[in-house]
């Protein structure tokens, strides 16, 4: 019988999403989140490494005079490039995956709670994309305004090579569990305020497993699992931490 087990990092409760997604029950649901990001990156990866470096050239003639700056900028302007391209193909990755991630979810806790599957069809699934959109739109916007304080601080002089780069990646960290874990919560009704309280009272396991998922996010290839393997590893730990709570409540 599959169970979850108690009081896992965040690290550990990635790894088990991997062992998810290979059920033979959850492989339906896990296909879509697959193709999609597997298409998305594709695409858009090709198109970024194809202009890059006209853009950084073309940064390089604008420069003119100042060309002397350009050992110090161009390193910023690529980091920055690449940062603001993850995140808008990634956004798009989820907002289309984002009613079949909320499925899957829903299909993993069913299995880690050993209760029956519901039939859902298709139907089903797109009269929720409405109330889904909206969800991934609060993420959104709660996203881009953080970001961009954060990206101005890489323009900085010594902060921008040092301070910037380790705030951001935990600022990932964050936003990653953020958004693979408000599936499974926004399944069970819960608020997105409510959502980041709760993630914040967990906040080192929060960002163990946003940092696993940062980190395999850049390794070719298996970057292009971590969609389904993030939402099942996320839901694996809500129903951990649910138990945990119904308990102590008794």
């Amino acid at each position: 019988m599959l169970s979850v087990k108690p009081s896992l990092s965040g690290f550990q409760y990635f790894l088990q999403g991997f062992d998810l997604i290979r059920q033979p029950k959850l492989r339906p649901f896990v296909l879509i989140p697959l193709l999609v990001n597997l298409i998305l990156f594709s695409v858009s990866f090709y198109f970024l490494f194809q202009q890059i470096d006209v853009w950084l050239l073309q940064l390089e003639a604008s420069l003119d005079w100042l060309s002397w700056l350009v050992y110090i900028i161009k390193p910023l302007a690529f980091i920055v490039i690449l940062l603001v391209f993850g995140f808008f193909f990634g956004a798009i990755a989820n907002i289309i995956a984002a009613p079949f991630n909320g499925l899957l979810a829903e299909q993993t806790e069913l299995l880690l709670s050993n209760k029956p599957m519901p039939d859902t069809s298709i139907k089903d699934i797109l009269l929720d994309i409405p109330r889904v959109l909206t969800r991934e739109l609060k993420k959104i916007k709660y996203y881009i305004p953080r970001a961009i304080g954060l990206l101005l601080m890489f323009f900085i002089p010594v902060v921008g090579q040092t301070v910037a780069p380790v705030l951001w990646f935990i600022f990932t960290a964050w936003m990653l569990a953020i958004q693979y874990a408000d599936y499974i919560f926004d399944n069970n009704k819960v608020g997105f305020d409510e959502m980041r309280s709760e993630l914040s009272a967990n906040r080192m396991q929060s960002l163990s497993f946003g940092s696993m998922v940062a980190l395999c996010q850049s390794i070719p290839v298996v970057n292009f699992m971590i969609m389904p393997v993030a939402v099942c590893g996320a839901t694996a730990m809500w129903v951990s931490n649910s138990d945990k709570s119904n308990c102590s409540e008794k």
